[in-house]
């Protein structure tokens, strides 16, 4: 006995509906657009559902050509799988209309109105057929109550994912949304219109025996054609989520190579300004030496040849006189040669540990500004390599020297903490502050601020800024611990903010 031709409609129909409810749960998630993800799942579940209920309805003709016997639960499964894949279809169409957030949480109020319709119809229905017809009739009350609405929504849905997709620059897969809607639309409108012949107005008039004879072939054929068209916009539409991820990705290299560019461009430009201000303090230390110290022992040197003039003279008292001056010149000159030297590289750093040379540093910035500076210890003391222990004290340095330049603060505070895994050091005062937000996204740096990130980032550490108008500023560098190796210091780097 050969396939009735009606049997292969009803296989290719499910057939169209499966590829399609498989497919969008395969690439559904793959989207960007949250609302867009949310919507293809019941996208999904009404292809597959709606797919085994049409095969179920092939073997349902199949047997009755048979002669076998239906069983009656068997149309109640028919009847529930048909209601449910419309009602997703429903929930589709109205994820899709919801443009905001508050509406995507109101939406499934409209997929859940059409279910009541349909149960309170059905309950009204059953009262007024005998058993032998309600399945029929609830399968016309279905179509009409769930399968146009819901074909209606998903059309109009896709009308609006459509310009979505034209505003991301999309257009052919917009065009595709737009051909899918027409497909859902005319599937609601016709297919769903046109149904099995029973009392229950409008299928005694408009049915499917009517469609045949307009148009000479089933309207199941036509469901069928739709669903295949339907399926393969659709399928088509779902390559948009390649392009969008390879948009990503093409826009996060691109950021990065931006990213990696002016990183390069602030690293040459440090280096400039790092070898400047190893000039700048070479002549500085060269200018003070020549004004301060050297000075002080060329005069040294005078009073020396005067001294002994004096004494071969026998003037002990002018000898004695001068000897005093001579003292005091030149302990101002060892005072004034430690200060360039502890500039250099406090000796403190190296013989006593970071903690002794944070609070010499905080104690000498007292006596040469007007700032009271307090020094905290957190933690228990551990041994840190002498590269982190260099960049901590320099990043201490300049941010103690930002304060005193540009803060006019009346206090600050240096805390180090021992971590588990890292030592932290911060600054804080309570000066005038500044928007942090706007120096990080200036065109122009502050070369000191990024000079501190530098040395916190090359030794794997985290260096964090925060400060507001009006409420001060806090400097935060964290740096793990490391095994300690020799590394020659850098000279201080450059003051400013």
């Amino acid at each position: 006995m050969s396939i009735p031709p009606i049997s292969l409609i009803y296989f290719f129909y499910g057939l169209a509906f499966f590829s399609m409810g498989l497919l969008v749960m395969v690439e559904g998630g793959r989207s960007l657009d949250t609302r867009l993800r949310r919507a293809l799942r019941p996208l999904a579940a009404f292809g597959l559902i709606h797919a085994a209920n049409e095969w179920l309805e092939m073997y349902q003709g199949v047997a009755v050509l048979l002669g076998q016997p239906i069983p009656a639960w068997l149309f109640g499964v028919h009847l529930a799988m048909l209601a449910f894949s419309f009602v997703s279809l429903a929930a589709f169409g109205s994820y899709l209309l919801a443009v905001s957030p508050t509406a995507s949480r109101l939406i499934l109020v409209v997929p859940l109105g059409l279910e009541t319709v349909w149960v309170f119809g059905l309950f009204i229905l059953k009262g007024h057929y005998p058993a032998p017809l309600i399945w029929n009739v609830a399968d016309v009350w279905t179509r009409y109550s769930l399968a146009i609405p819901a074909a209606l929504l998903a059309a109009i849905g896709l009308v609006i994912q459509q310009r979505v997709f034209r505003q991301a620059g999309l257009v052919s897969f917009g065009r595709d949304a737009l051909w899918a809607a027409v497909a859902f639309g005319w599937y609601g409108l016709i297919g769903q219109l046109f149904v099995q012949m029973t009392t229950l107005p409008p299928s005694n008039v408009i049915n499917q025996t009517l469609f045949e004879n307009l148009f000479g072939f089933p309207v199941q054929l036509f469901r069928a054609a739709i669903a295949v068209l339907a399926s393969f916009f659709v399928i088509r539409f779902l390559r948009a989520f390649q392009v969008e991820i390879e948009r990503q990705i093409t826009s996060l290299q691109e950021a990065r190579l931006k990213e990696a560019e002016q990183r390069e461009a602030m690293r040459g430009e440090l280096f400039k300004r790092v070898v400047a201000a190893q000039e700048s303090e070479r002549q500085r230390i060269a200018r003070e030496l020549h004004d301060e110290t050297g000075q002080a022992l060329t005069a040294i040197g005078m009073g020396l040849r005067g001294l002994a003039t004096r004494v071969e003279n026998d003037d002990k008292g002018r000898a004695n006189q001068t000897l005093r001056q001579l003292q005091e010149l030149a302990a101002h000159s060892l005072d004034e040669l430690q200060r360039l030297i502890a500039d250099l590289r406090p000796s403190h750093l190296d013989d006593l540990g970071l903690p002794a040379a944070l609070r010499w540093y905080a104690h000498d910035v007292q006596e040469r500004a007007h700032l009271y500076v307090r020094v905290e210890i957190n933690g228990k003391e551990r041994p840190v390599a002498s590269a982190v222990k260099t960049a901590l004290f320099r990043i201490a340095q300049e941010a103690l020297t930002n304060v005193v330049k540009h803060a006019n603060a009346r206090n600050a505070s240096i805390n180090l903490t021992y971590g588990p895994n890292a030592v932290r050091v911060q600054v804080t005062d309570d000066g005038r502050g500044f928007d942090a937000r706007s120096m990080a996204s200036s065109e122009r740096p502050s070369w000191g601020l990024t000079g501190m990130q530098e040395r916190a980032t090359l030794l794997g550490g985290k260096f964090t800024l925060s400060s507001r108008l009006g409420e001060g500023a806090r400097v935060e560098v964290s740096i793990p611990y490391q095994e300690d190796t020799e590394v020659s210091d850098e000279n201080p780097s450059p003051a400013g903010g």
